[in-house]
């Protein structure tokens, strides 16, 4: 031999030793960054967290890659089928590494053709290794070629450690499908709102042909091309022999038919729910840490958070809440000192807040504009898209495009009535229904759980309730006389009654200012509220003054019915729960929850109130409308609410297996209805209560029906107090209009702990915002050219068309 050719084979031995030398020490984790075996086996791929409502199905997503994960039996053979017959048909043949596929490259490469040679193992060696590193594919040669060799090492090491099963399904929950889709089930949920494991072969071929390009063939974006990438993927798998010509030429004969569900999470059902819940598990998650000992992450971990929330009960709720609140709109926008914005006038210290809040006013001092400047833009005529009311059935619709000065959009979007609700099983305390307020998009404050309102009469059940623990009864006269409490006297009731005496089941189905304030002067501010405080365990502040007796405290409806579990609930205040469990992306129980009960007052007690409180709802009660005009039929009880000036509006009421409450009103208390029949309890929480509850009596999935009975606890009788026949003058008419200021009936500090304390009474607290508990939604500070003309704000706007 040659010593020539003896050199070249040295030297042909000696690349070929520094080549294994390098994927031994690539293998090895000497050079690189390469996964470790524990690391492929159980891929820490980022999964979005899912929001699972009661009867199993998702109502959102936590996520920063939205992820979902499936089984191999969970997904439809037609996807297995499509994807190795366009991405590897040699799959179940080779061993990682396609041998023939990866020499023929080279001759590719000669006549000018690309040629992928990535077999499926690869691709997912690829994607474990973004997954698990945080790599991205590489675009340097050098680099690609590094990260090939280490796609070779992984995929080889797949085969040995799994099945052909595991690697496709390992493959399909790892995949991109375009709009930050991953996953097949997330997929297949996504265009087509059904799971992996019922895809047609057409739907099939239209998520495989994904593959290649999710952007270019996604078919809400390109349907052409998506339509073409879709019948050829249904060709190869006709030449593979998976389908037949006929289930082909069937399958490439269909339309594209999309059942496009993208989660938002400024959509879909419980939006407001959803947030409170989000920052919930995220403290959960601080303290609860993964077997390696981090923190779990909400947004990675693919947690399965499962709620309490019934779908059908939150549809409609939301639907409730929309219906009535569109009604009221109109009343209030066209009400003369909102339309003209004149009620700002004596506020311009907020509406200066407003602004100086916005991002408008932001990004221009940040662009360093003059106060000029800015002053003049905020009173410039502007196209922009603001909520309106179009339909309660359809809430994509609610937005309209029209021309304002952004100063009256601020003055427009401030005067958009708010509302909560939320609906629960009193005795389980699980939360089925949960509504913050009007659209989530535009109005992000939530006002179940994380605002408080004055409460008016809705408080005044507890305060009934204490007399009847200190021995008074439902028939028991009270006098419906003017009253001293201090140096103040209370000369009538809030819409205009006084005289007489009445029955206390009467007073209370009336709401008689009079005879709460009676009542608070008997038994003591400082014992009513200690009961409210330590043993109701409201956790807002119940100052021990008189005026609490008629609502001024300040309290969330999420604690309102908290509190009134202990009506319906026989006795037992139960603390509203919405999360049963929580599992890790595996299915282990991390956590389960239960409801937390303690028991108030006793049986007979609560039923005594129930009683008195199903008077509301009867002829001459504050709420008698419930029966009369909204016909509502069976065993209910309730309570209306009313604050000063119209400025909140409540009502909570329950069946023996429903408890629900709702309250409306304006972020600032200073924006109101002036007409009190319009702006009382019963006209505006009310119906929204009615409106649930039709809909849930009519649906017998829910299991709530009209014909359910209140239980009547053992050795009582089931007695009636509506008797409201008494010597009560004319005038006494079944509103409940206002609680009263705190300054009516707060006279005092520590002395008024006792009744019959003589003080000055205190200042009336100036008018109030609610604090929006997450950001405002952003404005769009974009001048999409100069508006033809510069009208003023237009309650509702006017549509741009």
């Amino acid at each position: 031999m040659k010593k020539s050719v003896k050199i070249l084979w040295r030297v042909a031995f000696g690349i070929l030793a520094l080549f294994v030398l390098f994927i031994l020490l690539i293998n090895f984790r000497v050079i690189g960054n390469m996964p470790s075996m524990e690391e492929l086996e159980n891929p820490r791929a980022a999964l979005a967290s899912e929001v699972i409502a009661d009867d199993g199905t998702i109502l959102g997503k936590y996520y920063q890659v939205d992820r979902s994960s499936s089984d191999f039996n969970e997904i439809s053979k037609n996807v297995i089928n499509a994807l190795i017959a366009t991405e590897e048909t040699r799959f179940y043949q080779n061993s990682g590494i396609d041998a023939k596929g990866t020499l023929a490259i080279p001759f590719y490469l000669l006549i000018g053709k690309k040629r992928g040679s990535s077999t499926i193992t690869q691709q997912l060696a690829l994607n474990l290794q973004t997954d698990n590193l945080g790599k991205q594919r590489a675009t340097n040669p050098i680099s690609r070629g590094f990260q090939k060799l280490q796609e070779w090492i992984i995929a080889v090491k797949l085969e040995r450690n799994f099945t052909k099963q595991e690697i496709l399904t390992l493959y399909l929950n790892t995949v991109a499908f375009g709009d930050n889709v991953y996953g097949i089930e997330n997929g297949a949920r996504t265009f087509f709102s059904k799971d992996a494991g019922h895809l047609s072969i057409e739907e099939a071929a239209i998520l495989v042909g994904m593959l290649k390009g999710n952007t270019l063939y996604n078919p809400r974006r390109n349907p052409q091309l998506a339509l073409a990438r879709r019948n050829t993927v249904i060709d190869n798998m006709v030449e593979a022999n998976f389908i037949t010509p006929a289930e082909a030429a069937a399958a490439k004969s269909k339309p594209i038919v999309l059942h496009y569900n993208k989660i938002d999470h400024n959509k879909g059902l419980a939006p407001y729910f959803r947030e409170v819940l989000r920052d919930e598990v995220k403290a959960w998650c601080k303290d609860h840490n993964k077997a390696d000992g981090t923190p779990y992450n909400l947004y990675r971990d693919g947690l399965k958070i499962y709620t309490t929330i019934n779908p059908r009960m939150q549809l409609y709720a939301e639907e409730a809440v929309s219906r009535h609140l569109q009604t009221l709109q109109k009343y209030l926008s066209n009400q003369n000192d909102v339309k003209t914005g004149s009620v700002w006038k004596k506020w311009p210290q907020y509406l200066d807040k407003y602004t100086k809040e916005s991002d408008r006013y932001r990004n221009m001092k940040e662009a360093e504009a003059s106060d000029e400047e800015i002053t003049k833009s905020f009173n410039t005529p502007t196209k922009m898209k603001v909520f309106a009311w179009r339909s309660y059935t359809e809430p994509d619709l609610n937005e309209i495009d029209t021309v304002m000065t952004p100063l009256d959009s601020i003055k427009y979007m401030r005067a958009v009535l708010q509302a909560g609700f939320m609906a629960m099983d009193p005795e389980s305390g699980e939360v089925k229904a949960w509504v913050g307020g009007p659209d989530f998009r535009y109005f992000k404050n939530d006002h179940v759980a994380k605002t408080r309102r004055q409460v008016g009469s809705t408080f005044k059940p507890f305060l009934y309730c204490f007399a009847i623990m200190n021995g008074m009864s439902p028939n028991t006269m009270l006098p419906n006389e003017p009253i001293t409490i201090g140096n103040w006297t209370l000369s009538r009731n809030s819409e205009g009654s006084v005289g007489g005496s009445i029955s206390m089941a009467g007073a209370l189905a009336r709401s008689l200012n009079l005879v709460s304030a009676y009542l608070i002067k008997q038994i003591g501010a400082k014992a009513f509220a200690d009961f409210a405080q330590n043993k109701i365990g409201f956790t807002s502040k119940i100052e021990p003054y008189p005026s609490i007796a008629l609502g001024v405290s300040e309290i969330s409806l999420y604690e309102m019915l908290q509190a009134y579990t202990m009506f319906p609930g026989r006795g037992i205040n139960t603390k509203p729960i919405y999360i049963t469990r929580i599992e890790d992306r595996y299915g282990n129980i991390l956590e389960t929850f239960a409801p937390v009960k303690r028991e108030v007052i006793s049986e007979k007690e609560a039923y005594t109130m129930v009683k008195m409180m199903e008077g509301v709802l009867q002829p001459g009660g504050t709420g008698a409308r419930m029966r009369g005009t909204y016909k509502m039929q069976g065993e209910m009880a309730g309570k209306t609410g009313t604050t000063n000036d119209n400025t909140d509006g409540w009502f909570m009421g329950y069946t023996p297996k429903l408890l629900a409450g709702a309250w409306v009103g304006c972020e600032n208390n200073f924006i109101h209805f002036a007409t009190t029949g319009i702006g009382q309890g019963a006209n505006t929480g009310l119906p929204i209560w009615a409106y649930f509850m039709q809909k849930v009596f009519a649906d017998n999935t829910l299991k709530v029906s009209s014909s359910d009975k209140f239980q009547v606890p053992a050795n009582m009788t089931d007695e009636t107090y509506s008797n409201f026949d008494t010597n009560v003058k004319p005038g006494a008419e079944a509103e409940d209009i206002g609680n009263g200021s705190e300054s009516d009936y707060q006279t005092g500090e520590e002395d008024m702990y006792s009744p019959g304390a003589d003080k000055p009474a205190q200042e009336t607290p100036k008018p109030r915002e609610e604090k929006p508990a997450t950001p405002k939604p952003k404005e769009d500070n974009k001048d999409k050219g100069t508006p033809a003309a510069a009208p003023k704000a237009v309650y509702p706007p006017k549509k741009d068309n």
